[in-house]
């Protein structure tokens, strides 16, 4: 113990009474404030914070914290405070409650511990040795599964919502789990040319009044168009209010709070991330100004948590588990813009508050395998991870640049007026009677949004179709 360094805990912890050996020994600096040292220290902190319902740890600093990593001269201290009881899961340690913020030294500890325990028991059988190699692994592993899961998932939603979209329209009677291009394939190509002449996918006004074109038959479109965007709607904001309130809003706020090392329990569940990939796939289906791109990250982080604790290094320790949470993020970036490398700097520079070196590789491949199974699934049928995928093949002219400089111009002063509306909505919601019922209000405004946005055929489309078009190449061939 000569070699140990004695460093007082700051803070106002009352004193807990136990039996320390002598070969420990003990400082106190203050009448209320007891450090110990030894195979006890871990255990009786744990009490401390327990009973003080971790009053203190949102103010703690470095010097909270008995370095427990260093080495020590007395090898059979070190062989008890690397022994599996500090490996096991002891209640207190390394939980924490709802809304509060994690210890990350005392989790990166816990974990040097926990790394140097493997390491030593290595040499002593093959199954330690299996034990010591699973364990450098499991990073790599979990990620891996991550980006497999949510380029599935991404795949499932784009395919959803695009089914659902087209609901709204029609129905194909030969296989009504098909789109309007998959019932139209007349090979097995994944285009097709002309809508107006598919045969094999029939208009609500061809199946109930068989009628193409008229005033009935627009009325019936009409009709069928704003009930459709109505019942998707309603069936997303009920779902989110009943069983998971969490999976509202796009998520990365929250995300990019948790990964800072804040506690938000629920927020990375199951249920929120059922409810927000059938919510997002009906919102969008609905019509309403909204993209798959921001919840896609919450998504993600979603199933990171949830295959973290496949992997008691990272479901047991929070600090450990913001590595993998970071590379989900990076993950649900990718499969939303097809960008793998986009999505490593949005998690490098956006989210992510813990973010060591080997998270950036791993962060990499996750977004990696997520974009290349998004890619094998081709919910789009075009062979790409993104509906608007653009080839560069034709160069712009110079005086092309006037109006885009023009349509920039338009973009900023729109999206300005459009920020400071929303926010003044935000604000009026808070005191209004409108605010108490979202339900109501999510169908107010897809009454409007749908009954407004069917008058032009380019605002009736969904948004992924329109972005499509405008992405399309056009010129003088």
């Amino acid at each position: 113990m000569r070699n140990m360094e004695k460093r007082p805990l700051k803070g106002n912890v009352s004193s807990i009474p136990m039996s320390v050996p002598a070969s420990y020994q003990s400082v106190i600096d203050k009448p209320n404030l007891v450090v110990f040292y030894g195979p006890q220290a871990v255990k009786q902190r744990t009490q401390v914070s327990n009973g003080e319902k971790h009053r203190h740890r949102s103010g703690s600093s470095d010097d909270d914290m008995i370095d427990i990593t260093t080495g020590m001269a007395n090898p059979s201290f070190q062989d008890e405070l690397t022994s599996s009881q500090y490996t096991d899961d002891i209640p207190g340690i390394g939980q924490y409650e709802d809304f509060h913020t994690i210890d990350w030294q005392r989790d990166i500890a816990r974990d040097r511990m926990r790394h140097r325990y493997i390491v030593k028991r290595k040499q002593n059988s093959v199954f330690d040795l299996v034990r010591g190699a699973h364990d450098a692994w499991s990073g790599w592993l979990c990620v891996l599964l991550v980006g497999l899961v949510t380029g599935c998932v991404a795949g499932l939603i784009d395919i959803g919502a695009s089914w659902m979209s087209d609901l709204k329209y029609g129905l194909c009677p030969q296989a009504f789990w098909l789109n309007e291009e998959q019932c139209c394939w007349s090979s097995n190509e994944t285009s097709y040319g002309d809508k107006g002449n598919c045969s094999q996918w029939l208009t609500w006004s061809e199946l109930i009044a068989d009628a193409k074109t008229g005033a009935g038959a627009y009325i019936i479109q009409f009709i069928f168009y704003v009930m459709w965007a109505l019942l998707f709607a309603l069936l997303a904001a009920s779902l989110v209010r009943m069983f998971a309130p969490y999976a509202c809003g796009s998520g990365i706020p929250e995300i990019k709070t948790i990964l800072s090392g804040f506690i938000i329990r629920g927020y990375l569940g199951k249920w929120t991330l059922i409810i927000k990939s059938v919510g997002i796939m009906l919102a969008v289906s609905a019509g309403l100004s909204l993209g798959k791109e921001g919840p896609m990250v919450h998504i993600a982080c979603c199933i990171g948590n949830i295959l973290s604790y496949l992997f008691p290094k990272y479901g047991k320790n929070e600090a450990k588990k913001r590595e993998i949470l970071s590379a989900a993020a990076a993950a649900g970036v990718s499969v939303a813009f097809g960008a793998p490398i986009g999505g490593v700097l949005f998690s490098l520079e956006e989210v992510s508050y813990y973010f060591p070196l080997k998270t950036l590789w791993r962060s990499f491949f996750c977004a990696l395998v997520a974009a290349f199974v998004l890619r094998s699934i081709n919910p789009f049928g075009n062979e790409h991870s993104v509906l608007f995928y653009v080839e560069y093949n034709k160069p712009f002219m110079f005086f092309e640049l006037v109006p885009f400089v023009g349509l920039g111009i338009i973009g900023g002063v729109i999206a300005t007026i459009f920020i400071k509306a929303n926010l003044y909505w935000c604000r009026y919601r808070k005191v209004s009677r409108l605010g108490q019922y979202p339900v109501t209000e999510v169908l107010v405004v897809t009454a409007i949004t749908a009954v407004v946005g069917y008058l032009n055929r380019f605002t009736r489309m969904s948004t992924s179709q329109l972005i499509f078009l405008l992405f399309s190449q056009c010129g003088v061939s």
